[in-house]
């Protein structure tokens, strides 16, 4: 999304962007930052559809986690940031622990900073067939399934209609979105990421939108999860480029891969509450 010239996909930037019009306080906006596990923690909450149309992004909740202790190697950092994710994502998850869920690993494996969505499902712990065959030693397991959607120009099929195929079929009451995400500002990028309730549109960030995935067009509350990995070069150098720049960190297979680990561990506890990273370790090896 573009917004004073700058293009970004997080809410805590759009915020920022919208204050320096000399907004000091937007009415409809509520943010707030907490301590999550030793992890900044900022929450903002658009109320009204004046504030949305202000800050280019929907009514909904947005929380930004602050995960730099991860690129520097904090002891315990890669536990304390799932932990702190983890608690993000059960506050917008539904509130009967049973309710089966489907995730969507959104973007191109192929090309490293698109490849958070589908990175973060090799994470993931599909229950849904284990639930199906054996419910008296998974009746208290989630019922999740997980799926790597590609992109367009590999299936030739929409993100949106494989996901309402899906949903026909599976019945879900929630749908997970991860996709890589673009960032205004260079120190946020892969430091960051953000949650949603008011779901994605995939591409949006380096002008290559699809199709909105959120409750209205899919018929089921869909929470996005993302990290930025690219910022427009434009930003960097302060003026327009005549074609798409997008820039990315050097170590951006390391902050991929590390990124997306957490965003599928996070996930792992939040479905599966007696879950820890350790007990994860066992079930993936």
């Amino acid at each position: 999304m573009l917004i004073k010239g700058c293009r970004t996909d997080l809410a805590i930037e759009a915020l920022e962007f919208s204050k320096q019009d000399n907004i000091s306080e937007l009415s409809g906006v509520i943010s707030k930052t907490e301590n999550l596990s030793g992890f900044e923690v900022t929450t903002v909450e658009i109320k009204t559809e004046d504030a949305a149309e202000k800050i280019g992004k929907p009514i909904g909740i947005y929380d930004t986690i602050v995960i730099d202790a991860l690129a520097r190697r904090e002891e315990d950092a890669f536990s304390r940031a799932c932990n702190a994710l983890s608690d993000c994502i059960k506050k917008l998850l539904p509130q009967n622990n049973n309710a089966p869920a489907l995730v969507l690993g959104l973007g191109n494996r192929q090309i490293t900073p698109d490849a958070i969505g589908p990175f973060s499902c090799e994470y993931l712990l599909a229950t849904r067939h284990l639930i199906d065959k054996e419910p008296d030693l998974f009746n208290n397991w989630r019922s999740v399934s997980v799926i790597s959607s590609g992109v367009l120009g590999q299936t030739g099929i929409e993100v949106k209609e494989l996901a309402k195929g899906i949903i026909e079929q599976i019945n879900p009451s929630v749908v997970i979105a991860i996709d890589a995400l673009a960032a205004g500002d260079v120190d946020r990028l892969c430091k960051t990421i953000q949650l949603s309730n008011t779901g994605i549109v995939p591409g949006s960030g380096v002008q290559n939108s699809r199709a909105a995935l959120n409750e209205k067009t899919l018929s089921v509350p869909v929470i996005s999860i993302g990290a930025p990995t690219v910022i427009d070069a434009g930003a960097l150098l302060s003026q327009d480029t005549k074609t798409p720049l997008f820039v990315t960190t050097r170590d951006i297979d390391k902050d991929v891969n590390d990124i997306s680990r957490v965003i599928g561990y996070a996930l792992n506890m939040a479905f599966q509450p007696n879950l820890t990273p350790e007990t994860i370790d066992l079930y993936l090896s």
